[in-house]
């Protein structure tokens, strides 16, 4: 049997002042995505559980049948481990942003311009964050670079209990109140108010002016954790999984489960990723012997974090176009039975421009399953079905068909 996941991260949303209240799912063409509503099983399913913050990190850990209030010990040392940074039982671990902050005298009077430094390219941002390590790491603290704006700072022997805010939670607002606090927050003000100093007449962020592109002047640090213990996928499904994604914190679950990470040329995380070469992916994985593909596609929750609603609706019609419809069309002509299963991680509204706990509308769909529901693929319409999973982490279960 083969399966397959494709998940829209922040696809989902809610109704929209300039689309007349509706949503994006309402709007965009996405006819695979209907299809295997009105033929499958179809609903809503809860991802974030009660107490926990909407992440991708909690969200997609419950897709991928782990249940967070068990297995989550926080989000960027499943990056860490995506980047291949060995960590011990007693590190503790931070994301850390390259962020473009207005320019003021003092860190602690500056705005909150862009989370993520206009998307800094991996190339640019290797060359700060090696910039950053080599002037301030001490020690038993390293920062490693990962990819875009998307980083890992590593304290040894530490404790955990900072507070800290996700830099894309208040995009265009102060950062006042926001800077971390508590457990290691001098080590980590240190550094954040030395970036500041440093990267903002740096080379590259010269460039980046000239360029009319934001600067990623200084750092932000959030998603404190320490290392993860998953359990196989193997030995919880008996299936040999692999994972698709661009973000490293997608590629840091699959490698925590043992699967096996595929790159794409071109897979970028944003509305510019190489969708196609996704599919090609999936079914290539596929056919040499994979049970179980995950696809994860960024574009729309960028897209929702930016406030861009024609690009947000653009990513769902290509997820649906181009990488939905390839990878049904190889399931079936592949003459096994299979599962495909369609959702978001969570939703990500443009009213917003962050996360929400909403539960989000899925699509399960096995081989042989007949159209007989006059629905689409929306918001809505799932929760018309009545249909409802309060506990995510069983979907998978229930894809395999033990549910």
């Amino acid at each position: 049997m083969k399966l397959a996941v494709i998940l829209g991260d922040g696809m989902a949303d809610w109704p929209v002042e300039a689309l007349g209240g509706k949503t994006p799912l309402d709007v965009a063409n996405h006819p695979m995505m209907d299809k295997l509503a009105q033929a499958g099983e179809f609903g809503l399913v809860k991802t974030v559980p009660d107490g926990m913050t909407p992440g991708s990190d909690t969200a997609n850990l419950t897709v991928f049948g782990y249940d967070p209030l068990r297995y989550y010990s926080g989000r960027s040392p499943l990056e860490a481990a995506s980047l291949g940074i060995p960590l011990t039982e007693r590190d503790v671990t931070y994301r850390c942003n390259l962020v473009t902050l207005s320019q003021e005298t003092d860190i602690a009077n500056a705005t909150m311009v862009d989370y993520s430094a206009g998307e800094i390219s991996t190339e640019e941002a290797r060359e700060l964050i090696t910039f950053l390590d080599k002037a301030l790491s001490s020690e038993g603290v390293r920062l490693y670079p990962g990819f875009s704006y998307r980083h890992c700072l590593v304290l040894n022997d530490a404790q955990t209990g900072a507070n800290l805010t996700p830099p894309h939670d208040f995009t265009g607002k102060p950062v006042s109140g926001r800077l971390p606090s508590g457990t290691n927050a001098e080590v980590l003000m240190r550094w954040m108010n030395e970036a500041y100093r440093l990267l903002s007449d740096h080379p590259v962020n010269r460039a980046r002016r000239h360029a009319g592109k934001n600067p990623a002047n200084a750092i932000w640090f959030w998603g404190e954790g320490r290392k993860p213990a998953l359990t196989s996928f193997f030995e919880k499904t008996g299936l040999h999984g692999a994972v698709i994604s661009a973000v490293d914190l997608i590629q840091g679950i699959g490698r925590c489960a043992g699967m096996e990470v595929v790159k794409v040329e071109g897979a970028t995380g944003t509305y510019e990723t190489n969708f196609a070469g996704k599919a090609a992916a999936a079914v290539d994985v596929l056919a040499r012997g994979a049970d179980f593909v995950y696809i994860h596609v960024e574009a729309a929750d960028e897209c929702g974090h930016h406030g861009q609603l024609k690009e947000k609706i653009y990513s769902i019609e290509q997820i649906d176009a181009q990488i939905l419809g390839p990878v049904y069309a190889y399931m079936e002509r592949c003459g096994e039975e299979y599962a495909i299963l369609v959702l978001p991680d969570h939703p990500t509204p443009l009213s917003i421009r962050t996360h929400s706990a909403d539960p989000v509308p899925y699509a399960l769909y096995r081989k042989g399953d007949a159209a007989g529901k006059r629905i689409r693929y929306t918001e809505s319409d799932a929760k018309s079905t009545g249909r409802y999973i309060g506990e995510g982490f069983r979907l998978i279960d229930r894809m395999i068909g033990r549910g």
